[in-house]
């Protein structure tokens, strides 16, 4: 590895020296050479950092709704359910039924937006259990002594007698009995109490009938007294405190993919009632039993009992600006299409500015006036609005948003509206509404990206080179590709940029935040739950220890020296996928630059020997003298071949798509170790090209543009390596280039004060598998003694339910001044608190 010299000062770009690496053997820090030194610059002023710096982001993903956060236990408890939340899925999923029941859907619902219901004919029995966990089955889990609010909607001609109770998979009883006498042909809510006698994580709600008449069902639902806050349609107290921890400035909700696609038109009868559409707020408010259902993006239900309302009041209960996204008729996560509706847009924009009635109005507006009914009369201080989500349509997008902009600022111009940027970190609609938003002069832009820890490790002076007077940035979505230690380190040394450039960055929030361990869409996760236990991951405490210990103000520093990891160039197996595609492959070549064959295949033999599955998915054969994948449903196929040791070559094919929503993947220097890259024609169902550098079964983009794949047309692809450059053709024409030539910087820091402590908060990431001994120059008088937090372990380490290796350790440590020299630890993320006065 090679040692170089580093310098890094706020806003200037680092400059990098070459010089032979030696490494001394870990020795006490007071006899040491530094490996760095880091130098505050006591004239220079920094920038401010703003309450609302770090945040969280909530989206319904991984069931971190219901069957998460929102702290009903009942699953489809108001037989909703259809199949096109999930295949093979009905008003009675979740439900076990014995008896004469079945869910009616006609004018006799108990609310026009409710529209299903369960009609019972004599006596019956309904078990439900809870939310699916395929690792211990369906179940609710019970604490004993503790109390259960069950509530449900009836209606009976005549007077019918309803048994309520928990009970144990073989029917053992958990606890003592509710009785519920319904009478009555209107519909009326009933409540009651039950009380668990025993602890467990198996309980079912039991719910059986008496009597020989038509009894009529709906809501039936069971919550734990003991919410957070103790709230009636609340949320889940382990969860919802682990989130008030984090101590977050803001909550950016609903979404997400879930904000902006499926149908954008209202769930009402002239649309014939839309069960898969983007998240419409009003949807969401208002008595539970009178709001609509929605498919989830991400795979099942919405039930939306977690909705606006809640939203706000939480935010509020832990002290975090809220931060809605509204749709803006444009979808964004591989959908792609604008609705072209005009009189649907103006009712889009109207129902935003209906939203921000809803939260500040005063009470004697229509909207204001609701949420007082929901119990909050005081105003909830909306300041913040974003508008749209990762839409890859930029023109239409950006004719939208003005829109929407010009119609928010038009009413309330205090209000600052967030654009964005695209689903990614660069590519050609990440450059277009960025200058878009900077010709404008937008407030602020979201932008969004998962990467590798490669990539966080290469990139903490991103925002270095940013406008200082143009639009803000909101980095709304970011995360390192797993749950491993290693992730979060790349993360916080990624997060000291951030804060140097507090000035441009003005919010920031991992994402996703919430996963249920047994229901996964989507890795890596800052806090993992089943249906009784909750747990931080890696993430979560570097999260932590960064969001409670920001600071007010950025103090200047400079660092010197360390060493840095050099690029590698692009060798391994080449390879052949497809996603949602059929597709036929042929003519496989790799040669060195002189046209000397390294491997080729035409698969002319019959057979496909030397390829093996990397995903042992699809269906590969050879057929006609070809390679095929036959199936349009699967998705991350890949076969691969002849792995290349030398660093320049050419790899050659021919592709066909010949079925399927999307095109093709070409992918080369794949390892052992799960690393890749992609050549991705066709993606995001056939409207964008793109090459992702993938690290295990997640992939980071290296670059982006619109593109499209015509069916049964036949494609002569090349891919040419030069050590980190690779250059792409289509057909003999130059489609993309780029260069994986980055440097990795393993050690980062940042300096900030907290002027009400009248502390210096030194952070310091020393990402590296060996000690960093590292002198520090604060450049004034301070404390002797500091309060050190540190987080360490071995990078391959993560947190899981059966334990937490990973835990911050703060101790009292002396021999701070000044100036003064310290061994940070390999793999460590290292904050000091420092007395100033």
């Amino acid at each position: 590895m090679p040692r170089s010299i580093a310098t890094r000062t706020a806003g200037v770009a680092a400059v990098l020296v070459s010089l032979p690496l030696a490494v001394s053997p870990p020795v006490a820090a007071a006899a040491a050479e530094p490996d760095y030194t880091i130098t505050v610059n006591p004239a220079a002023t920094g920038a401010t950092i703003d309450k609302s710096m770090y945040g969280v982001f909530f989206e319904d993903i991984n069931y971190a709704a219901d069957g998460g956060l929102y702290a009903e236990l009942v699953r489809n408890r108001s037989f909703e359910f259809n199949g096109t939340d999930a295949a093979g899925w009905n008003g009675l999923t979740g439900w076990t039924v014995s008896g004469s029941a079945t869910v009616t859907d006609d004018d006799q619902r108990l609310h026009e937006r409710n529209r299903n219901y369960l009609t019972v004919n004599g006596a019956a029995g309904l078990t439900n259990a809870g939310f699916p966990s395929p690792s211990t089955g369906s179940a609710i889990a019970l604490e004993r002594g503790a109390g259960y609010t069950f509530s449900v909607w009836a209606r009976a001609a005549a007077s019918t007698r309803i048994d309520v109770s928990l009970r144990a998979a073989d029917g053992t009883a958990l606890s003592r009995p509710l009785t519920i006498t319904a009478a009555g042909d209107t519909w009326k809510k009933y409540t009651g109490r039950l009380t668990a006698t025993a602890t467990t994580d198996a309980a079912r709600l039991a719910v059986t009938t008496s009597g020989t008449g038509t009894l009529r069902l709906d809501e039936i639902s069971l919550f734990p007294r003991d919410t957070y806050k103790g709230r009636a349609n609340g949320l889940r107290k382990d969860l919802a405190e682990k989130i008030e921890a984090l101590n977050p400035g803001f909550v950016r909700f609903p979404g997400g993919c879930l904000v902006n696609t499926g149908s954008m038109y209202p769930y009402d009868a002239a649309n014939n009632y839309p069960r898969a559409r983007s998240y419409q707020w009003k949807d969401t408010v208002g008595p539970v039993e009178t709001r609509a259902t929605n498919k989830n993006f991400w795979g099942y239900n919405q039930t939306y009992g977690l909705g606006y309302y809640e939203y706000f009041q939480f935010s509020e209960d832990i002290g975090a600006m809220p931060l809605p996204v509204v749709p803006a008729l444009v979808t964004g996560c591989g959908q792609n299409r604008a609705t072209a509706d005009e009189a649907l847009l103006q009712q889009y924009i109207q129902d935003t500015l209906d939203l921000i009635e809803f939260a500040n109005g005063p009470v004697s507006s229509t909207w204001g006036r609701l949420r007082a009914q929901m119990g909050h009369p005081k105003p909830f201080g909306l300041t913040t609005i974003g508008v749209g989500n990762e839409e890859n349509l930029p023109e239409e997008y950006w004719a939208n948003f003005l829109k929407f902009e010009a119609a928010i600022k038009a009413k309330h111009p205090a209000i600052t509206v967030v654009s964005n940027s695209g689903p990614d970190d660069q590519g050609s609609t990440f450059e277009n509404l960025w200058a878009k938003n900077r010709a404008h002069g937008s407030d602020m832009v979201d932008e969004h990206y998962y990467n590798s820890p490669a990539w966080f490790l290469q990139n903490n002076e991103r925002y270095d080179g940013y406008d200082r007077n143009g639009p803000k940035v909101f980095l709304g979505e970011y995360a390192s590709l797993d749950n491993k230690l290693f992730n979060s380190l790349a993360e916080a040394a990624y997060m000291t940029g951030l804060e140097r450039n507090a000035d441009v960055v003005k919010m920031a929030s991992y994402a996703p935040l919430l996963a249920n361990v047994d229901n996964v869409q989507w890795k890596p996760d800052m806090i993992w739950f089943d249906n009784d236990e909750s747990w931080g991951s890696t993430s979560y405490q570097v999260q932590k220890l960064f969001m409670n210990n920001v600071g007010d103000r950025v103090v200047p520093t400079s660092v010197t020296g360390g060493a840095v990891v050099q690029p590698k160039p692009i060798t391994g197996a080449v390879g052949l996928s497809t996603w949602r595609t059929a597709a036929v492959y042929d003519d496989v070549k790799v040669t060195r630059p002189d046209g000397t064959v390294l491997f080729s295949d035409n698969f002319d033999d019959g057979t496909a020997d030397g390829w093996t599955p990397v995903q042992p998915r699809g269906t590969w054969t050879v057929t006609d003298g070809a390679y095929t994948q036959t199936d349009v449903t699967a998705e991350d196929t890949m076969v691969k071949a002849a792995t290349i040791g030398e660093s320049d070559y050419d790899y050659t094919l021919t592709a066909t798509k010949t079925a399927g929503a999307e095109g093709f993947l070409v992918a080369f220097g794949v390892q052992e170790t799960g690393q890749f890259y992609w050549w991705n024609l066709g993606g995001w169902n056939n409207t964008q090209g793109a090459v992702e550098k993938g690290v295990t079964s997640a992939k980071e983009q290296l670059l982006t543009k619109p593109n499209t794949v015509t069916t049964g047309q036949t494609y002569n692809l090349k891919v040419q390596v030069r050590g980190t450059k690779v250059t792409l053709f289509v057909d003999g024409t130059e489609w993309a280039s780029f260069d994986d030539n980055q440097v990795t910087e393993p050690f980062a820091q940042v300096v900030t004060e907290d002027t009400r402590a009248g502390e210096l908060i030194v952070k310091v990431v020393n990402a590296q598998s060996t000690p960093a001994v590292t002198k520090v120059d604060l450049g004034r008088k301070v404390a002797r003694t500091a309060r050190m937090t540190v987080i360490t372990g071995d990078p391959g380490e993560q947190n899981t339910r059966s334990a937490e290796p990973i835990q911050p350790r703060t101790s009292t440590v002396d021999g701070i001044g000044s100036t003064f020299t310290r061994e940070f630890p390999a793999n460590s993320v290292t904050f000091l608190r420092i007395k100033t006065r």
